[in-house]
C-alpha cells in the first residue's frame, strides 16, 4: 500500500488521477472511471467529484493508496 500525504482537508478523486498521472487531463477523468474499477474504502465509486479524506483507502488499476495529513 503506497501513502499519500494530503496537502489539504481533502483531494477528489479526479484531482488524484491527475496527479499521479493516472489520467493526462480533466476531461479524461470520467471515461477512466467508465472503464475501470475504483473502489474507495471498499465501495465502488465513479464519481470524478467524490471527496477523499485522511484514512480513507483508494484502489485504482490494482494498486492501494492509504490517505495521510502532512501534519
Amino acid at each position: 500500500m503506497e501513502k499519500f500525504i494530503l496537502k489539504g482537508d481533502f483531494i477528489t478523486i479526479g484531482q488524484f488521477l491527475k496527479t499521479h498521472n493516472i489520467v493526462s487531463s480533466g476531461g479524461m477523468v470520467k471515461p477512466f472511471l467508465e472503464e475501470n474499477d475504483v473502489y474507495l474504502n471498499g465501495v465502488k465509486e465513479n464519481r470524478r467529484g467524490k471527496k477523499i479524506y485522511k484514512n480513507d483507502r483508494l484502489r485504482v488499476l490494482g494498486k492501494e493508496y492509504l490517505f495521510v495529513n502532512d501534519w
